[in-house]
Parts: C-alpha cells; structure tokens; sequence
C-alpha cells in the first residue's frame, strides 16, 4: 500500500515569538483545511491510506469528517490508536508509530520544533515540512495540494528517493558520552535559567549560537551566523559564534518585522564528524531549534557535533519534476 502519514501539531505558531514581533500564525481551523487539500491531492494521484496523529484540536478528525461529509473521500483515512498527551511527546510517538506502520512519507505540519520532534523518531521515512508560521527556518511555506502530490510521488515509488531527497544536517548534543538530544537548526545557549515560556526570544542573554545552516534570508537565532557567515544546507559543515562579545556590530532578522544590533566574535567553522565540547562558566539553558528543553548548571559539560543523520527531506519540486517526466501524470 502506498500510505502517507500526517501529523499536524495544533500549538504551533502561538509561543511568545508572536507578541514580540508580527509574525504570521496559521490557526487551527486553517490546518484543518491544508490537511484536507493534502488527502485529496494525495488521494487523487494514487494514495491508497492516511495515518493522522491524533490531537487536542481534533484536527484531523474533523478533515476527515468533513470529506466523508462531501463524499470527496475514496481512500481510508486512520487516526492512530494512542493516548493523546497535548504536548511534544505526541508528535514525537507518532512518527515513531507510523515509521513502524512503514509509512512512505510523512508531511508534518507546524514550526522548526515540530519538525524537529518528528526527525527525533524517524530513521529512514521521507518528510516534507509545511511551515505555519513566519518564525520558522527548516519547514517551508507550501501549498498543502502540491504536498499531496509530491507526497504521492515519493510514496508510490514513481520518484527516484536518491534524486528527490537529501539527508539533513543535525546537531547532536552530548553529556557524559551519551546523545541527549538534537536539533535541525541551531542550539543557542543561553543565561535564561527557567523553562517558562518555551521559545526564546530576548538576544541579549544569549552567549552562543551554534547551526547546522544559516543565511541572512532566514528568520530566527540562526541568522545570527547568517550574517555573518552563509553555511547552505549542502554544506559539510556547520559553524557557531559568541554573542554578545567581540568586536562585529551587526544587525540581525531574529524574529518577524525584528532586526536586532549584536554583538558577535568570529564565527568558527565545525566540519561535519568533528566533536568540539563546551564546559558552562554558569547557569542557563539551551534552546534548540527555538524552543528551550535543556538545563544546565555551572561546571557542566556538553560535547556537540554536526552530522549528516537528520532527516531525509523531500525536495517538492524536483519530486514533481520528476514524477512528471516518469508519467506521472499521464491518465
């Protein structure tokens, strides 16, 4: 069966980013209509199933009960059987459940976190990430019908994986030799030293900032090294800088409509494998891909390394070009 799994996460785009700045937020309501434009794509171009995490909003109950309800929807749609926590730990069992159901593709649908959450449970299964929000750097503002399609394409075999996918780059972070956790974009170590709020968004506690990507074209903590220095999603290697030090005055897109002056040491380069360690000189936190998860106390140790095992991503156009030329739209 070519099946695709959805997992539409209902808090994204409503952290703290979205007072400070003017960011774009997508509400609950919408994504139920961008899941419903993603299965009937999807089931247009030869989806056989949909797997739905399960969610506070209902989100994808009420998509599918809405295309029962217009005798639109020929395929079965599932909301997987698990136990509904409304919180981070829901996105992250759910990939891990539909991975093991051998989903062919996976479309999440939320902001770098959510992203992230799936990408800690997947080791092999394509995913495409639709941003809700002006905030975010790894998922990307799409239109749910064409996800559908390349979907379809990646999850009926009629693309090659090797042309229209590429594996990410991930930051892996250590303690006492054992993996913690990760993040896609950037790990920013901060001197904020409560959870609270879960995004951060004030630069001047900030101490460093360390990324597997960064441009100037983005939004968010990572461009503080975009500014500074481009590292591409293609590059073999990712780099990090000290904030709020050194003798570079810049001006950076932290958030929506936010340009803020920091002050930033060089920025050091990390080739892809190499292991580098940071002892913390205080107490703080770390937020990765925006989102604050890790305490530490003073003396601590981290080690972190920037690898090419993240998640295979579906490149949308070249997927589409492809399945074309393949005929994937002949009838």
């Amino acid at each position: 069966m070519s099946t695709i799994g959805i997992i539409a996460n209902p808090a994204s785009g409503k952290d703290i980013r979205r007072l400070v700045s003017h960011a774009t937020v997508v509400d609950n309501n919408e994504k139920v209509n961008i899941v419903k434009r993603i299965i009937l794509a999807a089931q247009g171009a030869g989806v056989t199933g949909v797997l739905v995490m399960p969610d506070t909003f209902l989100i994808g109950y009420k998509a599918a009960e809405d295309l029962m309800g217009s005798k639109e929807l020929h395929i079965p749609v599932e909301i997987l059987d698990m136990r509904v926590r409304g919180s981070v730990e829901d996105t992250i069992l759910a990939a891990k459940l539909m991975e093991e159901k051998v989903v062919r593709c996976i479309i999440a649908l939320g902001g770098d976190g959510t992203s992230r959450a799936v990408a800690k449970s997947i080791t092999c299964t394509p995913l495409i990430s639709i941003s809700t929000g002006t905030n975010n750097v790894y998922p990307e503002m799409l239109e749910g019908t064409v996800v559908g399609i390349a979907a379809a394409a990646i999850s009926t075999k009629v693309c090659d994986m090797g042309e229209t996918c590429r594996r990410d780059k991930r930051i892996e972070i250590y303690k006492d030799g054992k993996m913690v956790d990760i993040a896609l974009v950037d790990c920013v170590i901060s001197k904020q030293k409560y959870i609270g709020s879960r995004a951060i968004w004030n630069p001047a506690d900030i101490q460093r900032v360390i990324v597997s990507r960064a441009n100037p074209a983005s939004i968010g903590f990572s461009t503080i090294v975009g500014v500074k220095k481009i590292v591409r999603e293609e590059d073999d290697f990712g780099a990090s800088i000290n904030v709020n030090t050194g003798h570079n005055e810049l001006v950076a897109p932290i958030a929506a409509g936010t340009m803020k002056e920091i002050r930033v040491d060089e920025p050091i380069v990390h080739p892809l494998e190499e292991m580098f360690s940071m002892t913390m000189d205080y107490k703080g936190i770390m937020a990765l891909d925006g989102e604050r998860e890790l305490p530490f106390k003073k003396g601590d140790t981290f080690q972190f390394k920037i690898t090419r095992d993240g998640p295979y991503r579906v490149n949308i156009k070249r997927t589409i070009e492809s399945a074309q030329m393949n005929g994937f739209f002949n009838r």
